[in-house]
């Protein structure tokens, strides 16, 4: 069933609208990156509770991240960002990040510390978990004929990949590039949010995992505010780039289930800056055929009658 388009950009509590009755608080993520390490605990614990394959430990020729992307075979990936930053040799003030930029291959001295104190650039390492948003509005479940994707009771989106034929209208409907096919199967995978430790009073594995509580789990409602004091927090500290990203449900996919406190625009660390449902208009297309086809079908009896007499 397709979204009601004058809908989308109200909040939305997505399990009851799915049908569950009683649902229990809307869980998520709240990804604070100013404290992420960059450890990826969160990788590996997410591969050794769900099962995921192993995806290589390639040296990618661009950055330090030997994972490149969200993948079918990495459901969580930690982004390495590296921005130069001019050091403060001469009392000046340390300039503005610029953008990311190719460190070589490691060394044995920290990156940008070999060329003397005049010319030396330290650099600035954003790190981010990245994951499934868990969208309010998700055009994956809208578009899978299947019905493999499915809205839990937690408000989350999960992939059963027993039942998914691998059509992959749910990668390119999603906004944010998540889901991708598993090559060797051609199925469809994703976060899953850990649904099974979920229904178990559990958190899931990457939050359990991560050491400096940069990944916190709970009802969406409390992260909601925890975030916001955060980033209150970080601007009294003279972070004023400090923003959030896929809190607001009123933005183009209804708020994420999981959201992210960011040091700098979205684009730097690969994120949409304005993501919206990419459904959001398929009733008034369907519509605006519809009334095209009766057209059509209008002006050819038309003609056929015009043409007879």
């Amino acid at each position: 069933m397709l979204p009601d388009p004058n809908s989308l950009y109200g909040p939305l509590d997505p399990a009851p609208e799915a049908g569950y009755e009683d649902a229990p608080p809307r869980m998520g993520f709240f990804t604070d990156t100013s404290v992420c390490i960059g450890c990826k605990a969160c990788e590996v614990a997410c591969k050794e509770w769900n099962g995921v394959p192993e995806s290589g430990l390639d040296l990618l020729g661009m950055s330090y991240d030997n994972t490149g992307a969200l993948t079918a075979n990495s459901w969580r990936h930690v982004a390495f960002v590296e921005q130069p930053r001019p050091a403060d040799v001469l009392g000046e003030p340390v300039a503005a990040g610029a953008g990311p930029q190719f460190l070589g291959m490691p060394g044995s001295q920290p990156p940008g510390r070999g060329s003397g104190a005049q010319g030396r650039t330290d650099f600035r390492w954003l790190m981010m978990s990245d994951v499934c948003k868990h969208c309010t509005h998700a055009a994956c479940l809208d578009v899978c004929p299947t019905g493999s994707l499915f809205r839990t009771e937690f408000g989350t989106v999960v992939v059963q990949e027993d039942i998914c034929n691998g059509c992959g209208y749910c990668i390119s409907a999603c906004p944010y590039g998540v889901i991708d096919q598993r090559k060797d199967d051609g199925r469809a995978w994703k976060c899953t949010l850990c649904y099974d430790r979920l229904g178990a009073g559990q958190t899931p594995a990457c939050a359990q995992a991560c050491p400096t509580e940069s990944i916190q789990y709970g009802p969406l409602d409390e992260l909601r505010e925890r975030a916001a004091a955060r980033v209150a927090t970080l601007h009294e500290r003279g972070v004023p780039e400090a923003r959030l990203y896929g809190h607001d449900p009123n933005d183009g996919v209804g708020g994420d289930g999981a959201f992210f406190l960011l040091l700098d625009e979205p684009e730097v660390y690969g994120l949409p800056p304005d993501p919206v449902v990419t459904t959001r208009d398929l009733p008034k297309m369907w519509k605006r055929a519809g009334l095209a086809a009766l057209a059509m079908a209008a002006a050819t009896v038309a003609a056929f009658v015009g043409g007879s007499s």
